[in-house]
């Protein structure tokens, strides 16, 4: 089952909270499924083999990586897969095996806390034409894919299904989610960044960037680390023994299947669906950083479930 491709989880026996972009919220009191990949902000139409598994077991091993590491971070995760007494079917539970986590329902803050440590993406098309990212002033005379003198906060808007992130500067940020949470919001994701790239390097990984997002406990006021953490999806991993300066990485991440979608004049547009070659390179990819990351192949992840 762990290798079957799901592009939507059929699920009926429990009431649907949300559906976005690449997962939806069940109520458990929460079930949060990781299943669809995208790129550039669109929905592929083919899914590819055992990525909401690697996403998911992977997000687990992270929520504990970081706990032990950034001193009173809170986190949303509670465990993988539903409750016993969840109400769901033999074949539902079935089918969301090492795909769903069980999470503290909170109120999500409407932006994206991403952190890079590095100048590449977006960032270094920003900074090429003004030395800046996001706005903020950078040092002259930075090379493509560089590490940067301190990683730095660099928000965007979380998008409603359908629409694109917009990148947004810290001080609009503020706007957003208001003064009172802002500063830790801020303090929360460079934070977490440093603590995972430095497990990471120790792994041979780099962590060039990375969006977390975060919640809010309305009762407590407390906020918490939410969403998948980490991954594939929401990181760029690079090699650390093949970096170089000056020139784009390998990537374990997505990056294959960016690559294609450029090159083939199909960023952006819905509909579209891989090809074979690009699906097994995009998986093995994500099998390999999996395993470095973990110190585990995903069958024996997979097997420890049971």
């Amino acid at each position: 089952m762990a290798s079957e491709v799901l592009t939507s989880i059929p699920i009926t026996s429990l009431k649907r909270l949300s559906q976005g972009k690449v997962r939806c919220v069940l109520h458990l009191p929460d079930c949060f499924l990781l299943h669809r990949i995208s790129a550039f902000d669109v929905i592929l139409k083919n899914g590819v083999p055992t990525k909401g598994v690697i996403l998911t077991i992977l997000s687990a091993k992270w929520f504990e990586v970081l706990s032990s590491r950034v001193p009173g971070l809170k986190h949303h995760f509670l465990h993988l897969g539903p409750p016993a007494a969840s109400g769901l079917s033999q074949d539902e539970q079935q089918m969301l095996r090492g795909r769903s986590m069980t999470v503290r329902r909170l109120k999500i803050f409407p932006i994206e806390a991403i952190v890079r440590g590095y100048v590449t993406g977006s960032a270094w098309a920003e900074y090429e034409k003004t030395q800046t990212i996001h706005g903020l002033p950078q040092p002259v005379g930075l090379k493509r894919c560089e590490r940067l003198p301190k990683p730095i906060y660099t928000p965007s808007t979380k998008a409603e299904l359908g629409d694109k992130d917009i990148n947004i500067s810290p001080d609009e940020a503020r706007s957003i989610v208001g003064d009172k949470y802002a500063a830790r919001i801020e303090e929360l994701a460079l934070a977490c960044y440093n603590a995972g790239a430095a497990y990471a390097e120790e792994r041979g990984i780099i962590i060039a960037d990375t969006k977390f997002e975060f919640g809010l406990d309305e009762k407590t006021d407390d906020i918490y680390l939410v969403d998948e953490v980490l991954t594939p999806d929401s990181s760029r991993f690079w090699s650390k023994a093949d970096y170089q300066i000056g020139r784009e990485q390998d990537s374990f991440d997505k990056q294959v299947l960016r690559n294609w979608l450029t090159d083939n004049g199909l960023k952006g547009k819905p509909d579209v669906e891989m090809p074979p070659e690009v699906v097994e390179k995009t998986k093995a990819r994500y099998t390999e950083v999996f395993r470095l990351m973990t110190g585990n192949s995903l069958e024996d992840a997979l097997h420890k479930l049971r």
